[in-house]
């Protein structure tokens, strides 16, 4: 029954994989980055002005790094927002380079260069996991590279070419979910546990989503990046890619709650083989309910983190707590972070009734043992 429903589980990923899978026609022509003409180059800050204002834009001392302006002394035009607390001396950053400009214009500032400072926090993000998790630590980043790829590669083309995106959501994160639970923990009764576990949370994170998205407002056109994916892709939905934010949102939570409930069943099953399954029910939420309060103040730690610029302009406004938390982007995150909590918070009890069922009925407990007579008798006159 278990490998049946699994089965059929990963077959209608597959199949749902395959249908909307957008082929090379259907995909919208990449927008080129910059205009004809233009090329970026990269420069080093080497001095800053001390004398300027705040919202103001300063002019600072560059060397080339590349192309034509290669160890030469040039200017650079720093917008206010980076100028006031973003650009320091040592500071590699990127200017466009335009053909018609002349040779005394200063440049602009486009971005900062951050291939190499990533890079090398990519390489101590895997020493540290090799080391402490070892084996299963690196698996489990292969779990998320497989993730990603699944985004780059299906979902964010899929939506793009115009197909459903909360469908296209619900299918990229049931094909996530394979890879991340058994390359990391390995394919056994129990993680195939926290996987069912998993699909039956995102079931109830979409109906919740789709349930609770229209009466609360969520049309998805908060934020500069939405209203520039509405002017370049207008046949995309925006709520209906808000709504498939949320539910990729809370799938790396709630595959480390049900992961944490099926070890729990089973652990108690080994230390408890005779017990009912009520018993270790109840015993592995006792468990899930710590879990429950930790997560749920998680999640809305992080969205607070995320959304801390926001909440900080909104600060200023004369408006109440209850109507700034219902206003714009910050009611997003509120809409977000109870969607992916209600998920997260049913996932458990769930979770936890199939691990029992399971680790009782396929034998995971061990049997007590029979002592012989003989063995009695020794432990009788050992004691005496």
């Amino acid at each position: 029954m278990l490998i049946s429903l699994t089965v059929a589980l990963l077959l209608l990923t597959i199949f749902g994989l395959i249908r909307l899978w957008p082929d090379s026609d259907s995909r919208p022509e990449s927008a080129a980055l910059l205009a004809p003409g233009v090329e970026i180059l990269s420069v080093e800050v080497t001095a800053i002005p001390g004398d300027t204002q705040p919202q103001e834009s300063m002019l600072v001392e560059a060397t080339g790094r590349s192309g034509d302006i290669r160890d030469e002394n040039v200017q650079v035009e720093v917008t206010p927002e980076i100028a006031a607390d973003g650009i320091h001396t040592g500071d590699r950053i990127r200017v466009p380079a335009i053909d018609e400009a002349g040779d005394d214009a200063p440049y602009f500032y486009f971005d900062h260069e951050r291939g190499v400072p990533l890079g090398a926090l990519f390489v101590l993000y895997l020493l540290v996991v090799a080391l402490v998790a070892r084996g299963a630590g690196l698996r489990a980043v292969l779990g998320l590279a497989a993730g990603v790829a699944i985004v780059v590669l299906f979902m964010l083309p899929a939506i793009l070419a115009g197909e459903d995106a909360v469908l296209v959501a619900l299918v990229g994160g049931s094909a996530m979910i394979f890879p991340c639970v058994y390359f990391a923990h390995g394919i056994s009764i129990r993680t195939t546990t926290a996987v069912l576990g998993t699909f039956g949370g995102i079931a109830i994170t979409v109906v919740a989503a789709l349930a609770a998205g229209r009466p609360a407002g969520m049309t998805g056109t908060d934020g500069e990046a939405a209203k520039l994916l509405a002017g370049s892709n207008p046949e995309v939905s925006l709520s209906a890619v808000f709504l498939a934010g949320v539910i990729i949102s809370g799938l790396g939570a709630l595959n480390d709650v049900t992961i944490t409930q099926a070890s729990s069943v089973w652990e108690l099953r080994a230390a408890m083989p005779s017990a009912s399954r009520w018993t270790v029910f109840s015993s592995a939420m006792r468990i899930g309910r710590d879990h429950i309060a930790s997560t749920v103040y998680t999640l809305a730690y992080a969205y607070i983190g995320s959304a801390l610029p926001t909440l900080l302009f909104a600060s200023m406004l004369e408006r109440s707590f209850l109507g700034t938390l219902a206003a714009g982007e910050i009611a997003a995150e509120v809409f977000r972070t109870l969607i992916a909590s209600i998920g997260l918070v049913l996932a458990i009890p769930l979770t936890t009734g199939i691990a029992a069922l399971l680790a009782t009925s396929t034998g995971a407990a061990e049997k007590p043992v029979r002592k012989s007579r003989r063995q009695m008798l020794e432990e009788r006159l050992g004691v005496l």
